[in-house]
This record gives C-alpha cells, structure tokens and sequence, in this order.
C-alpha cells in the first residue's frame, strides 16, 4: 500500500532508530518547538501489544491480531495515549510490552492496519514522526529523515536509568539482551526492517544529550526547509 504522494502536503520530520535510541523524547521536543504534531508510533504497536497479553492472543496468530488492531480505539492527548477510552501510558511502556510490540510489529497485517491511522495524522502544520519505519514505508516524503542510533550497552543503561525512576524494577544484563534480540529481529523482519531512509541524517547520540540531539535536529530541518 503506497502513499500517493500530493504537492502541498504538510511537512513531516521522520525520525527512525532502534529501541531506546531516544526517539521518542527527541521528537517530542522538536515537535514542541516547531509546534508540530507528535506521532509515536511505537506507542501504536506497544498498545496493540498490551491488548494482545490482555486478551491473551499469540504473537503469532495474524487473523486475530489483525482483527484486534482494527477494532481499536486509540487517542493521543498530547504525551498520553488512550485506548477504548483507557489510559494505557504507563501500561505500554513496560518490559513486557516492548518485547511484546516488537513481535507484533513483524506481523505484516497489523503493520498495514496501523499504515492510515498513522497518515492521517499528518496535520497542518506539520508532523514529527518518531518510529522505525517512517521514513522508509509511512512517510517516503518526508522532507526531514533523522536516524538515531546508540550502543546497545547505552541504551540499555538509559532504559535502566528510566525504569528504576519510575519505581520499577529492571535488571541491566536483562535489558540489555531483550534490546539486541529486539535490534535483530527489527533488522531482520520481512516487513518494513529496521534501516536508516536513503539521504537520512545518522545521529550517533552516544556523547550527546537530548538538547545537543534535538539541536542537530532542529538545525537540520531549517536547512531542509
């Protein structure tokens, strides 16, 4: 299902990397400052992953997971996500979830059932994009690629860092074999794989702070404009 592509479309800034890269905070930010829409798409297929568990659907089983993406509810305010009018922020931001979104995100009809929600969020005056596909497959046009990339051993270290301050408990070594059985299996799908979008920009943000990251990124949609 290709995007027909139509001069005049608001601008989008597609933001791509592997889990934990800090995507999501960085396109926040830039959305913030820009006054864009944000999309998180990884919150799409985290929600899909929760209500999976909760219905208790294999990872596996395409028909119904696609038949359970289709008939789902799914609104942001803002930072906050709602599903069937329940707030699932924090539910979909656990372990589990992400390692349960990872698995459904492969499966290509839930991809496809996901592809128009996240178009049509592409809204005057603009939309940040943060995922691992949106510049490749949901926004070819994007007028701003970024791919933000990280060491397994720092994301890992920074996804730690954010659990323990939310209170939950999380083991470092854990963490950081579920991100690089994550990284393979986002690489290695037959579907939308985990890549950097031709002409994108490569951020390593190992040394860098979010405000360094979000500067790079703001700096280089200027120039785009």
């Amino acid at each position: 299902m290709d995007e027909v592509l139509v001069p005049g479309l608001p601008p989008v800034i597609a933001i791509d990397g592997p889990s934990a890269s800090g995507k999501g905070t960085v396109a926040a930010r830039v959305a913030a400052e820009l006054g864009f829409q944000y999309l998180d798409s990884g919150a799409l297929y985290r929600a899909a992953a929760v209500a999976s568990l909760q219905r208790g659907i294999a990872p596996d089983d395409e028909p119904a997971l696609v038949e359970l993406v289709s008939g789902l509810a799914l609104r942001f305010e803002g930072e906050r996500i709602f599903m069937n009018g329940i707030d699932v922020s924090d539910a979909i931001r656990t372990e589990e979830a992400g390692v349960r979104s990872s698995q459904v995100a492969s499966v290509p009809g839930v991809r496809a059932a996901l592809l128009a929600l996240q178009r049509s969020l592409r809204i005057a005056p603009g939309l940040v994009a943060d995922g691992r596909d949106m510049g490749t497959v949901v926004f070819p046009d994007a007028l701003f690629k970024v791919f933000l990339t990280a060491s397994a051993a720092v994301r890992a270290a920074r996804r730690h860092k954010q659990l323990i301050e939310k209170g939950l408990s999380a083991n470092l070594e854990g963490l950081l074999r579920d991100l690089e059985a994550r990284d393979e299996r986002d690489r290695t799908r037959a579907v939308a794989p985990l890549a950097a979008a031709p002409g994108a920009q490569v951020i390593d943000s190992d040394h860098l702070g979010v405000a360094e990251v979000v500067d790079q990124v703001l700096e280089g949609y200027r120039h785009a404009v």
